[in-house]
């Protein structure tokens, strides 16, 4: 076709573009070469819409909708969800107490501070069958070196007061004077109950009147070892021989 054209050209076209028919078709398949390559190069990188990611991460929503971590660590501690709540701090320390009386293991026990009655008594190996402790108060806290006597009577009141037995006695109304305390018959548990005496001093006065056959007179308890002036003093409106 090309060869055609170039033979219907007018003689001076021919002259002035004396190209033969090969570089002409072979400049043609270049021409559509470059075309489709520029096509194709503006087609590639022709601008193109990009959008913003979308994914947010659940522990930054949920601190911004928190208002009050959004300034910062919460003042306030919270305990953790399922955790069992802490202990009360317990009682440093402990007490000495003296039970005495109707329990398994009477003598000096040693116990936390705060621990009542009750605890003592545990301490002791319980009270005995058939004891009563009506008058035992068993949810009382305990004091540091007190006694507590278990099923036996209290320690008499002091006879030798001012308006004693002798004056209590005459006046209406009034009760009469208590029994004194043998000291030749009252068992250990009873001696026990006399103000300041425990389970040791109890035994040395048994040991005594032991060896002397009873007390001739309450003088005698001068004689005990551990009993001074002042507690002598205290012992003596309380017992007799």
């Amino acid at each position: 076709m090309v060869s055609g054209l170039w033979d219907r050209a007018p003689l001076w076209v021919r002259i002035r573009w004396g190209l033969a028919p090969r570089t002409l078709a072979a400049l043609a398949l270049v021409l559509v070469a470059a075309v489709g390559l520029a096509a194709f190069h503006f087609w590639s990188v022709r601008p193109q819409g990009v959008r913003a990611p979308e994914t947010v991460e659940a522990g930054a929503a949920a601190v911004a909708e928190d208002p009050l971590r959004a300034g910062g660590a919460d003042p306030v501690p919270r305990p953790v969800a399922g955790a069992p709540p802490s202990p009360p701090p317990e009682p440093v320390g402990e007490i000495v107490v003296d039970v005495s009386g109707k329990v398994h293991r009477p003598g000096v026990q040693r116990l936390p501070v705060g621990s009542r009655v009750a605890d003592a008594l545990r301490a002791a190996g319980g009270v005995r069958a058939g004891t009563d402790v009506t008058g035992l108060n068993r949810a009382r806290v305990l004091m540091d070196g007190e006694q507590v006597a278990v099923g036996l009577p209290q320690a008499p009141a002091a006879l030798g007061a001012p308006g004693g037995a002798a004056g209590a006695a005459g006046a209406p109304g009034a009760p009469g004077p208590v029994a004194l305390l043998s000291l030749s018959a009252a068992t250990k548990e009873q001696l026990e109950t006399l103000p300041g005496i425990g389970p040791v001093l109890a035994q040395h006065i048994i040991d005594h009147r032991t060896e002397n056959s009873g007390f001739r007179s309450v003088d005698e308890l001068r004689q005990v070892n551990g009993i001074g002036d002042r507690r002598f003093a205290d012992l003596q409106p309380l017992v007799q021989p």
